[in-house]
């Protein structure tokens, strides 16, 4: 693979100041995650962006979250095609060979996929409205639930409520898998609706009663 390159010096800086001290002084702990194999507790479904720390945000340890992460964490709808599924596959594995008891969809504030979808919906990305574009594909799952916030005038306004709506069509499609809707009914399996606010630092939590997102 000629077009690989050596990992950046800060980065190798960063692995052997790590092998130097937290594992050093955990490296049982590690071994025992190895010997015994992994058993999360919960699911996480979150955004690939960068901002977004899934495990500092819960205080997580190693062994404790199976994390799939995304373009503004997004589950589609159950699809056995025979194509790739990255995401469908990440939950086959959590729901059926781990059987975590919590799954998890974390969406967040200044979503660039969600505003990429809204910019779609109005007819300000080309870029991402041509055939070749992974992440307008992706997005157009979101598309059809562009009408539940499309009357919104206020930019930001929309986009909040939008990335919410992302977090509620996932949890939707999340029950069109059968071994989750399976599991869910025989209350082994709990599925969880969360926003995060970067900047605040503030969380919100999806109650299906009422369709709203609550502070946490």
């Amino acid at each position: 693979m000629q077009h690989a390159k050596p990992l950046p010096s800060y980065l190798v800086k960063r692995f052997l100041g790590w092998k130097a001290t937290n594992y050093t002084q955990n490296q049982s702990w590690y071994r025992h995650l190895v010997a015994e194999g992994q058993h999360p507790r919960a699911m996480v479904i979150s955004c690939c962006d960068s901002r977004v720390h899934v495990t500092s945000i819960f205080g997580a340890d190693q062994g404790e979250f199976f994390i799939h992460r995304n373009i503004a964490n997004l589950v589609p709808t159950y699809n056995p095609d025979g194509d790739f599924h990255g995401t469908s596959a990440a939950v086959e594995y959590a729901v059926t060979a781990l059987k975590v008891a919590h799954l998890i969809v974390m969406g967040h504030s200044q979503c660039g996929g969600v505003q990429g979808c809204i910019d779609m919906c109005e007819g300000k990305a080309p870029q991402l409205e041509a055939k070749d574009s992974f992440v307008g594909r992706w997005m157009d799952m979101l598309k059809p639930r562009y009408e539940t916030v499309a009357k919104i005038k206020d930019p930001e306004t929309k986009a909040r409520a939008f990335e919410r709506q992302a977090v509620v069509v996932s949890l939707e499609n999340l029950m069109t898998f059968p071994f989750v809707r399976e599991r869910v009914e025989a209350g082994d399996l709990s599925l969880h609706g969360l926003w995060h606010n970067i900047g605040e630092g503030g969380l919100e939590g999806y109650d299906a009663k009422s369709g709203k997102f609550e502070n946490i």
